[in-house]
């Protein structure tokens, strides 16, 4: 029997150890831009990023404009905002990539960095960086599911759609991401 344990946890290491390597750091992706261009989050490490499922046909689309000021307020202190459109619940971001930004600078002025249309949900097609985000134990279970990541590419904390860009919580969680590891 105790060869047999210790055969079957050969085979999931080596099963583990498969296809590609994991990111330490959310800062290592390279998503690619909501105009197709190649991304870079290695250009926000050190900083505190949130990130966000967003869709523009949704209860919580209003929050865009609270998330566009958290941007606006926090971003001279090192924190930035971080856009995923997502079509995965209820089909409430179906538009191009043009017409979400559209969208996004007609009604909401928004000025933090979109990413392209991506999969949150486990399974084939999942974007990596949800990828990524899910090794925390939280995946979005609905639009604008939020994710504070430290200064070391670390998912740090999730909220739920229903918590607010003001809600004191996210506010707090950023607070303490920014105060861990400071420059």
């Amino acid at each position: 029997m105790r060869g047999w344990i210790v055969g079957m946890a050969l085979v999931m290491v080596a099963a583990a150890g498969s296809g590609t390597a994991q990111q330490a750091s959310f800062y290592d992706l390279t998503p690619r831009t909501l105009d197709g261009k190649p991304g870079n989050l290695a250009q926000y490490r050190g900083n505190v990023s949130v990130v966000v499922n967003v869709a523009s046909f949704c209860g919580y689309t209003p929050q865009y404009a609270g998330l566009e000021r958290l941007y606006r307020e926090l971003k001279g202190k090192g924190v930035t905002v971080l856009g995923f459109p997502s079509n995965d619940f209820g089909e409430q971001e179906p538009g191009s990539a043009q017409e979400i930004a559209t969208f996004c600078r007609t009604n909401y002025d928004v000025t933090f960095p979109l990413f392209e249309k991506v999969v949150t949900r486990a399974g084939a097609g999942q974007s990596p960086v949800y990828a990524f985000l899910g090794r925390s134990g939280s995946l979005p279970a609905w639009n604008f599911g939020k994710y504070v990541i430290g200064r070391d590419g670390k998912v740090v904390a999730f909220f739920p759609s229903d918590v607010t860009p003001e809600d004191p919580q996210l506010r707090a969680s950023i607070t303490k991401a920014l105060a861990n590891g400071a420059k």
